[in-house]
């Protein structure tokens, strides 16, 4: 009976008034209560968010990856924005008495949220306006990597050497980007080179040439191509064009482009410059 008596008066605590919101008292068990839902919406939002992705948008073969993510992304904000006002409303608090909070807010976003705010809105233009999109190459203020994530508030993106570099989202908006696969779905590859002035150039540009071609990741169309950029007393400058879908292994075509095209030149004689 006594410990009865003692789980009736931890209950009792659960029903002291905290303080008064507007003309609703809130209680500790109605603090509690309203954490937990919002908490549960919270969840139940993401959940949706992926639901719609993975689920429902995932047959609409027209959209790619970055627009179903986009359009999912507004309908959970929507939940969120729309599943909170109605807990609010269910535990009777007006919305009126909240306008000194919302004020507050205000306040806080302009000082100290507005960067959060900012990254927030790019995140959503980058989505609908796809200027980058998921696997796309790109470089940003020197980062150059392939885009694995396209956040709310931040883009994820992996270098060469598979380091994850986290980039606001603001500065796809504000910076210059370069976007490798905006039109196409493979990257150039670009090696410059000197040629001993002694050498026969319309040899050593078909040499550079076959090397490109005899790799396997290298595209035959558009065709790789070998230019003769200039002339020195020393050497003649020469530049290879080529093209390749394997984006990922970027750098590791450039070697073996490297290696390639020295194996041939030093085959027929050929000194570099």
């Amino acid at each position: 009976m006594e410990t009865l008596r003692q789980w009736r008066s931890h209950l009792d605590v659960l029903d002291v008034r905290l303080f008064m919101l507007g003309d609703t008292g809130v209680t500790l068990w109605g603090l509690l209560l309203f954490v937990s839902l919002v908490v549960a919406l919270m969840y139940l939002a993401g959940w949706l968010q992926r639901w719609m992705v993975n689920r429902v948008l995932a047959h609409a073969h027209h959209l790619d990856l970055s627009v179903r993510q986009a359009i999912a992304s507004v309908l959970r904000y929507v939940v969120i924005l729309v599943g909170f006002l109605v807990i609010v409303q269910a535990f009777g608090i007006n919305l009126t008495t909240l306008n000194v909070l919302v004020g507050a807010i205000g306040v806080g976003v302009g000082f100290g949220l507005q960067n959060i705010i900012s990254n927030w809105i790019s995140g959503l233009i980058i989505m609908f306006e796809r200027p980058i999109r998921l696997g796309d190459r790109i470089e940003v203020g020197g980062i150059e990597g392939d885009v694995t994530e396209i956040g709310a508030r931040r883009t994820t993106v992996v270098t060469k050497d598979d380091t994850v570099v986290i980039v606001p989202n603001t500065r796809f908006i504000t910076e210059m980007v370069t976007n490798w696969q905006y039109y196409h779905a493979y990257v150039p590859v670009r090696i410059n080179l000197g040629v001993a002035h002694d050498a026969d150039p319309h040899l050593a540009g078909k040499l550079i040439h076959e090397a490109a071609l005899e790799n396997a990741d290298v595209l035959k169309e558009p065709p790789p191509m070998a230019h003769l950029l200039g002339m020195t007393a020393a050497a003649f400058a020469f530049e290879l064009t080529a093209w390749t879908s394997a984006v990922q292994r970027k750098s590791a075509i450039i070697s073996e482009l490297n290696f390639a095209i020295n194996d041939k030149l030093m085959a027929n004689s050929i000194k570099l410059g």
